[in-house]
């Protein structure tokens, strides 16, 4: 298991991130630590959570849970301080989180006093913004974005609070590092530049959606990441299960994610299934589980810094981590991209 250094911070994170936002709904705490301890055993020292979770559904009454999991992990083994520890604060629109609204000065604190609570710690390694409370195209809504009716001045003068109030936390030693998730380069850079600005926490990473279905970062991002020292934390690197290629042809499987959160975040539809058949039948050609080479792409990346892994079953967790071990060919990487070219989004 590789290390990587998490943005110009003196943190460096395993390659493969533990994601945990199945924990407390489609996994119990048992199941919870069970997978703790063996990604640990294979060298993972990174788990990304957050304060919504879990997702498998989305709940008022289970939200927090995962972090309650992962806190009595801390309790029983007390590798507290071998982990590298993420986890996020919600932006606007969750009623049932502060009345929905979003990450500001007050509502980052009070969020962070409670997942402090539920983790059993009194710091948090990476610190990250959900979702901005501007909007943003991630989640499935790229088909209806539009950032016209967006405010500068008040999306700026939040990124300020924002930068400012992760500085307190920082100096109060309840946060190591700052960082995104489902931003867009505009955003980021503004985060980057008020922060040169007002010698404030530089952004350390942003968790996007990245997968062989969804490979948007390769595009404006990825020269951001490159000449500003900003990686990505992919989430969903498996586009929610469909690369595993367990939902081909119609297939449902019993307690998977599709028969919970039915379209899987709009990923399952007609578009994916001939990208999908087309990426596991390359894996099939060359002996690689599809699972496993879809992982082993995304760790090729250049901009990658950790790729956030989510298993609800030891086997799902051992094929997941098995592609660290897996150097892809030419002739695959070759054959990958030419469906890529055939379908470019297919999500």
């Amino acid at each position: 298991m590789k290390l990587n250094r998490l943005g110009r911070t003196d943190i460096s994170v395993s390659q493969i991130c533990l994601g945990t936002m199945t924990w407390g709904t489609q996994n119990t705490e048992a199941e919870a630590h069970a997978q703790m301890d063996y990604a640990v055993e294979k060298g993972v020292n990174f788990f990304d959570t957050a304060e919504l979770y879990p997702t498998t559904p989305v709940s008022p009454e289970t939200q927090g849970r995962t972090e309650d999991y992962i806190g009595s992990w801390f309790s029983r083994t007390g590798k507290r301080k071998d982990i590298v520890l993420a986890t996020k604060v919600s932006g606007e629109g969750r009623d049932y989180l502060r009345n929905g609204q979003g990450a500001d000065a007050k509502n980052i604190r009070l969020a962070l006093e409670a997942s402090l609570k539920r983790l059993k710690t009194d710091y948090v390694d990476l610190y990250q913004i959900h979702w901005p409370n501007r909007g943003h195209f991630h989640f499935r809504q790229n088909w209806t974005y539009d950032p016209f009716g967006q405010d500068r001045e008040k999306a700026l003068a939040n990124m300020a609070e924002i930068l400012e109030t992760m500085d307190d936390l920082q100096k109060a030693g309840n946060i190591r590092a700052f960082g995104l998730s489902n931003e867009t380069a505009w955003g980021t850079q503004k985060y980057l530049t008020l922060s040169e600005k007002k010698n404030l926490p530089r952004v350390a990473s942003v968790q996007n959606e990245y997968s062989l279905l969804y490979r948007h970062f390769d595009l404006d991002m990825a020269e951001l990441s490159h000449h500003e020292d900003v990686g990505l934390l992919a989430y969903s690197p498996l586009a929610a299960g469909l690369l595993s290629g367990k939902y081909l042809n119609g297939a449902r499987p019993a307690g998977s994610r599709a028969s919970i959160n039915g379209n899987l975040g709009g990923r399952l539809q007609p578009l994916q299934e001939a990208p999908t058949k087309a990426y596991v039948e390359i894996a099939a050609k060359y002996g690689l589980d599809p699972s496993t080479m879809a992982l082993a792409f995304c760790l090729t990346r250049p901009f990658m810094t950790s790729v956030i892994i989510g298993a609800t079953t030891m086997e799902q967790l051992k094929i997941d981590l098995s592609a660290v071990q897996v150097n892809l060919s030419s002739d695959v990487l070759s054959e990958i991209e030419k469906v890529r070219r055939q379908y470019p989004m297919p999500m």
